[in-house]
């Protein structure tokens, strides 16, 4: 018998509940880890109050964690029982002891990252690795929007933009987050609290807009993201923090500037195993360059998962926290 957090209906953190459960043995294709430390993430929200839909009830959670391999099927190839592996893209069940995946979804973790840092930045560092390097192309010398600089996924992508000598003005709501986003490497920092967002992203930019603007957040923010992009700019919507973006109507991108619109999702650019582990590789090449500072500000034993996503969801977090089996 193992642990692990699950959910029996929709509905607020309170729905968790730690659980005693049957781990399955690894199909043909499938790997079992043993989870060191599992990641925390705003898509475990959106699977715990129904926006998206696990595939049965009940359900366990989160999609992202690092350990060893503890089992291993009989068709897999290519890793071992006892490598150090990590995970960020399903399926569902990463909130447990131990966790049976497609060995296609695993990648090889290097001696020099550990298990924390691995599951504190695998799914956000992958969210980044493709949004500032594949969605767009960007240049040294871009400015660019990106909401939430503050967060998980935000302060990884204040510091890889700083890296690529992009010019990120970070979106945040408070004058302590607006301090840490620039210790992350922001270029600028807009406190929406008190700041009209798109008016300054205009004097930012001297009129210009921004070529590229990354939305994280989603409905709250939709409007404003629009207003913020340049002609024939691109807005990137890849989150829902705040509810889906519904009722879009395909007018608007004309009347502000035949702009482009994208979706997308980590399992559309990290599908393919090869495709997962080069990104995975630049990624870890990042931390171990010194351009990547992986912050974990908040550890939680497992069993409190409820307690580590109420502060997540009221933006009480800054950082990455993980939680330990």
């Amino acid at each position: 018998m193992a642990k692990r957090i699950q959910f029996s209906r929709h509905g607020g953190p309170e729905v968790l509940e730690y659980v005693d459960y049957q781990p399955a043995a690894p199909g043909p294709h499938e790997v079992r880890v043993h989870n060191q430390a599992v990641g925390l993430n705003f898509i475990d929200t959106y699977f715990r109050s129904g926006l998206y839909a696990p595939p049965s009830l009940p359900s366990s959670l989160g999609t992202e964690g690092a350990g060893f391999v503890d089992a291993i099927g009989s068709e897999v190839k290519g890793f071992q029982v006892g490598d150090r592996v990590a995970y960020a893209t399903g399926p569902l069940g990463g909130y447990s002891e131990l966790h049976v995946l497609p060995a296609d979804k695993l990648v090889k973790l290097p001696d020099a990252i550990s298990f924390e840092q691995a599951a504190a930045v695998m799914l956000k560092g992958l969210t980044v690795q493709y949004l500032l390097r594949q969605t767009a192309d960007l240049k040294s010398g871009d400015i660019i929007l990106f909401h939430a600089a503050a967060g998980g996924v935000g302060s990884f992508a204040c510091q890889w933009a700083k890296a690529l000598g992009v010019k990120l003005i970070g979106t945040v709501s408070s004058a302590k987050k607006a301090e840490y986003a620039k210790q992350k490497g922001a270029w600028a920092t807009i406190d929406y609290s008190h700041e009209n967002v798109a008016q300054r992203v205009l004097e930012l930019t001297d009129g210009k807009k921004c070529p590229v603007v990354y939305d994280g957040v989603g409905k709250d923010t939709w409007e404003t993201s629009l207003d913020c992009v340049a002609p024939r700019g691109l807005l990137v919507s890849f989150g829902n923090a705040s509810g889906a973006v519904t009722g879009v109507n395909l007018g608007v991108l004309s009347q502000k500037g035949s702009l482009y619109v994208t979706r997308p999702t980590l399992a559309s650019y990290a599908n393919t195993p090869e495709n997962l582990q080069k990104m995975a590789d630049e990624l870890f090449g990042m931390i171990a360059k010194g351009k990547l500072d992986v912050e974990i500000t908040g550890r939680y034993p497992l069993s409190e998962a409820a307690t580590a996503q109420t502060l997540l969801s009221d933006r009480k977090t800054t950082g990455s926290t993980i939680l330990v089996p």
